[in-house]
């Protein structure tokens, strides 16, 4: 899954990544967690690529009042074209969610240690997302998105048996294609996306609360040490 990520990265690095016309107002994030409203490149029919931020939990359209999109920060590969949830967004409303790294936990003799994975070098690259707009009786205006996930590379299973589907580059474009898309095209850019090479390294459970979200979150420790089981 993906429940925890950063993005670092400037804003001219963004524009520069993502073909946006101008560096978006974004800030360096060491823990963004769900809930919060989250960076996204998209593109809208007859427009150009735009950054927008969008609430991380999607909520569709024809969700209750207060449903806040909790449950719905991922969204499966194997099941994003059926679930009623998802399926709209999957086939017409799809974008990118830029981060240089994320987190995961595991667990070392039921102490949770939480481990930052990235690429070489801190890279920038970006998972796959769908994005939804629900609109209210008052006239406003929810805008929300879900990552995909997918099983876990190999190197990355000693964690979670999941991790957040990172599109290549060259399969940006065929992604952020506003025309609605026959879902098999869809199906065929995810399987090209495969490891891209992650490493990872133990952090400290400061990660584990939202309110910490600074540089200190990114510090390597020692991992907790793996207790071997005695059955």
């Amino acid at each position: 899954m993906c429940g925890r990520f950063t993005l670092t990265s400037t804003p001219e690095a963004l524009a520069e990544r993502f073909g946006l016309d101008a560096p978006p107002a974004a800030t360096a994030r060491y823990n963004i967690a769900p809930g919060q409203d989250v960076l996204v490149v998209r593109q809208q029919e007859g427009a150009a690529r735009e950054a927008a931020w969008l609430h991380w939990g999607l909520v569709p359209p024809w969700s209750e009042p207060r449903d806040t999109g909790a449950r719905r920060i991922n969204a499966r590969v194997e099941s994003v074209a059926e679930k009623p949830s998802f399926r709209d967004a999957f086939r017409a409303r799809r974008c990118l969610v830029p981060a240089d790294g994320f987190y995961e936990w595991a667990d070392h003799g039921g102490v949770r240690q939480p481990f930052h994975v990235a690429l070489p070098g801190g890279a920038l690259f970006a998972f796959a997302g769908v994005w939804e707009r629900r609109r209210d009786a008052q006239g406003g205006c929810l805008e929300s998105c879900a990552i995909l996930t997918q099983d876990a590379a190999p190197a990355l299973r000693a964690l979670h048996d999941r991790m957040p589907v990172v599109l290549p580059a060259s399969a940006y474009a065929a992604w952020l294609d506003p025309a609605p898309q026959q879902v098999d095209p869809l199906r065929e850019l995810l399987r090209d996306a495969g490891d891209p090479g992650f490493r990872m390294h133990a952090v400290s459970t400061r990660v584990n609360h939202p309110r910490f979200d600074d540089p200190a979150c990114l510090v390597p420790v020692p991992a907790a040490p793996r207790q071997e089981s005695l059955f």
